[in-house]
Order: C-alpha cells, then structure tokens, then sequence
C-alpha cells in the first residue's frame, strides 16, 4: 500500500483528501503544519506528497525546497494561488504537478495515480546505464539516479523522465507536447510552460553552464533536443 503524506492546515480538507485516497488504497499521512510535515517526512517516507503552500509556520515553498534536498518524491502542490508566476515558481523550486483551491478532490486523486504511474512506468532506454562525455554525465535507470562526475543529482521524477526521453532519441528535436505526451503521460494537466521550467531546473543540475548547455539543447522554433553521444555503458 502506498503512503501518500498530506499537508494542509485546513483540518476539512486534509479529511476530504484522506476519505478519497483512503477509498482509492492509499494509506495516508496527515500534518498540519510545515514542522510536523517534516517530522512525518522522515518517519513514514511516503511515496507522495501533497502540500499546501501556505501553511502557518513554514512556507510550502520552503518545505518543498527542503525535500528536494534530500529526496525526489513526487509533490503535487495545493493552493489558492492562481497567478502563473505561482505556479511556475512551484515547478521551478521541485513540484512535479499544481493544483489550485478550490479543487476536486476525484481529480486530484485522478492526479495522484497518474504521477505515480509516471514515476514507476519504464522508458526503457536502450541500456540501464548510460555515461556521457567521459563519466561527466551518468545515468542509472536502475538506481533512478543521475550522477555529474562523482556526485549524485537530487533529480525530480518528472525531470528524470524528461531526461531519459531525450537520451532515448537523442538525434530528435522534441516539441514541448511531444515532450509533454511521452515523458509525463497524455493525462498530464500542464502546459508547454511546465516543460521549460523542467529544462531550465535540468540545466541547472547537470550542465556546466546552463546558458551554454551541451547537454539539453534548444532548437529554435521547435523545443529541445540531447546534444551528447553515449561514450561507454
């Protein structure tokens, strides 16, 4: 059973959450503020998160922050804020997937089983490990892990599998949809915007410099393609 952990200060709507995921086979997690979400974190490592961004102690913003430093559970943020720089700034900072108040809690659970199944469904990509440019860039399909050099990524879900499909057909330009389709699945409810801030976190992570990267590359009047050739396995 799968244990999602549920992040609210609004007792009515962490037990509406509860009752539909409870009725869909999740065991769930309930924490009313940022301290003791982070507590339950370490405790019960739940296979989801759903949190609320604004919270009475610690800001959603900052416990996602600190989740992603440790961890690339998926997080579907919950909140009333509705402006798109929210919600890309969600994205930006970790979140796999955003959903404003008031919400449909048979949709958000439709979202909870559709980024799961995202993060445990196989790209099969042609060999469980791949490196580039001398060990620079390693990717273990097996471990879910992204390795620069020595050092393990702290890499989303959603990011992983962006990534894994641009090394799949590594010589193809990929729209924004495309990337959107195969990546993260035809039920996914974000735009093309989501993906660029996927790309840019991605950058971020394992390129040298991001505003000249060799590894995701933009192609002009199309979207993103891999720039790299797999050096060993």
């Amino acid at each position: 059973m799968k244990k999602i952990l549920v992040v609210d200060d609004e007792e009515k709507i962490v037990q509406v959450i509860k009752s539909y995921l409870e009725h869909s086979g999740f065991m769930v997690y309930e924490a009313y503020n940022g301290s003791q979400a982070l507590d339950l974190f370490d405790k019960v490592t739940p296979s989801l998160v759903i949190l609320d961004l604004m919270l009475p102690d610690i800001s959603g913003e900052e416990i996602c922050k600190s989740l992603r430093k440790k961890s690339s559970v998926p997080i579907i943020m919950l909140t009333a804020k509705v402006e798109e720089k929210d919600i890309l700034n969600g994205l930006e900072i970790g979140a796999d997937d955003y959903v404003t108040k008031p919400f449909s809690p048979r949709q958000l659970v439709a979202r909870v089983l559709a980024l799961l199944r995202r993060t445990t469904d196989d790209l099969v990509p042609s060999t469980d490990q791949m490196s580039f440019n001398k060990g620079d860039l390693v990717i273990d399909k097996l471990k879910h892990e992204v390795r620069k050099g020595d050092t393990v990524i702290n890499i989303t879900p959603n990011e992983f599998r962006i990534l894994l499909t641009l090394i799949k057909y590594p010589s193809k330009a990929f729209t924004r949809d495309e990337l959107i389709n195969m990546a993260l699945g035809e039920d996914f409810l974000g735009n093309y915007r989501t993906i660029d801030s996927h790309i840019k976190n991605l950058r971020q992570k394992i390129e040298l410099d991001p505003k000249e990267p060799n590894y995701i590359l933009t192609v002009h009047g199309i979207g993103y393609r891999f720039g790299q050739v797999k050096s060993e396995t």
